[in-house]
């Protein structure tokens, strides 16, 4: 948990992770990393590359953090990146559109510039048509009720504003089939 400025001792859990993800069979890895004054983090990423290669890697919406999108691009394009998750520096990817799409423009196919953030069915078209990204990141959950039978009410486990104790959430599947279907469309 936390930011994208991470500790000697979390390096190297990344490090496990990516060496069990892989060993385990992963199609391709995602990660981020930036120094403390908003930038790519060139050797750490590096680092993190080499172990994952010969994978695909998305850098994730740590961009959106970042002190120069615009720089922070060609960084990503120059280390070897395959893929960039991104809001474009807003909360969602649909107010951060316009940015998007100018990344988009100035990748050139270098890189693929994926929208990311806050993307539901009512807003993937939006997006996708402003954004002329071929590809999307969205959670697509939805809220289950959870199976205990016994419920405190006296207790909160978190935060006030997360969600209720007894709900969980999942992907939803019929979501992830809309979005698709969506998607095809427009692609």
């Amino acid at each position: 948990g936390g930011d994208f400025l991470y500790s000697d001792r979390e390096v190297e859990v990344m490090k496990a992770d990516i060496r069990l993800a892989k060993l385990h069979g992963a199609d391709g890895l995602v990660f981020g990393a930036l120094t403390e004054d908003g930038r790519i983090d060139t050797e750490l990423c590096t680092a993190l590359l080499a172990v994952c290669r010969p994978l695909p890697v998305t850098f994730h919406r740590a961009f959106d953090m970042v002190h120069d999108p615009v720089v922070a691009l060609e960084t990503l394009i120059s280390l070897g990146f395959e893929r960039v998750l991104t809001s474009g520096c807003d909360s969602s990817a649909l107010e951060g559109l316009s940015l998007i799409k100018r990344l988009a423009e100035q990748a050139k196919g270098r890189i693929v510039v994926v929208p990311g953030g806050g993307i539901t069915e009512r807003n993937l078209q939006r997006i996708l048509e402003g954004s002329t990204a071929s590809e999307f990141h969205c959670s697509a959950r939805s809220v289950r009720d959870s199976g205990m039978k016994f419920r405190n009410p006296n207790v909160a486990m978190g935060a006030s504003f997360s969600a209720p104790e007894y709900s969980i959430k999942v992907a939803d599947v019929a979501k992830v089939r809309t979005l698709n279907a969506i998607a095809k469309n427009i692609l």
